[in-house]
């Protein structure tokens, strides 16, 4: 398992520059990931495994916010979807196949 330190947990500000606030954290790795590191870095395209992990926490926290994103919008449709069936703005489910049954046909006709 391979240690890796000096991660930067946050940024503050110091006079014009904003400066990184670096803590040491131990993480231990499969051997899976290791390898995964050290091909990184043998690459050249990161300099230290600190990088690599970074880079891998950034993705993490981007993949998490576009996730908390979509589910916010999602639920922001059903609520939408519950006022206007509060109101008696629904359509009728066999309505609602039928035509898409029909525009599927239609769609397979155009493309024989």
């Amino acid at each position: 398992m391979s240690p890796v330190t000096q991660i930067d947990t946050g940024r503050r500000p110091w006079h014009k520059w904003v400066v990184p606030i670096r803590t040491s954290l131990n993480v231990s790795l499969t051997p899976e990931l290791d390898h995964f590191v050290q091909s990184r870095l043998a690459s050249g395209l990161y300099q230290t495994a600190s990088e690599v992990v970074r880079e891998g926490l950034r993705l993490l926290e981007e993949r998490e916010r576009t996730h908390a994103a979509a589910l916010a919008e999602l639920r922001a449709k059903i609520r939408r979807g519950v006022e206007q069936a509060d109101r008696g703005e629904l359509l009728d489910g066999e309505a609602v196949f039928e035509e898409i049954r029909q525009l599927s046909a239609r769609r397979r006709a155009k493309s024989k």
